[in-house]
């Protein structure tokens, strides 16, 4: 029996490599935008810490650390505005790349199940082909046998 050999396997290969890659790169970005989330979070945490550290102070110190608190707490508002910025930012290219992904899996799984059919044909034809010998081979014994009987 001949080996099934498929005109489409590079491809196939191809669009797997494809595939894996551009899983990686949506892991890669994926990591980022655990990682700017961890620093908005961090930055919100510093700001309640700070906040929390004020409103513990005695009345006659807290007005003072209130004003100082008043006046720099729009920069680190401002950090995780940037953070939060970043974070759609990435966001986006997640989605984008989800995107591409699904797409080559879809023509990866349709590939799969175009070779899974050929694959199913070419047995087919080959037990046809086979059964045509054995018939033919069986033709054959028979008119020898009605040949030599003669």
């Amino acid at each position: 029996m001949k080996k099934f050999i498929w005109r489409l396997q590079r491809l196939l290969d191809i669009k797997i490599k494809q595939e894996e890659v551009k899983r990686a790169e949506l892991i890669s970005i994926t990591q980022q935008a655990v990682s700017v989330r961890g620093m908005i979070m961090m930055q919100r945490t510093i700001l309640q810490q700070k906040l929390n550290e004020v409103a513990q102070t005695d009345a006659k110190e807290r007005v003072a650390e209130q004003e100082f608190f008043l006046k720099h707490v729009h920069v680190i508002d401002k950090k995780i505005k940037q953070f939060e910025d970043q974070l759609a930012e990435i966001e986006i290219l997640r989605q984008e790349k989800i995107k591409e992904v699904m797409e080559l899996r879809k023509f990866r799984k349709g590939l799969e199940k175009i070779k899974e059919n050929d694959k199913v044909e070419f047995i087919r034809e080959q037990e046809k082909n086979e059964q045509k010998d054995s018939d033919d081979k069986t033709n054959d014994r028979y008119a020898r046998k009605i040949i030599q009987n003669v």
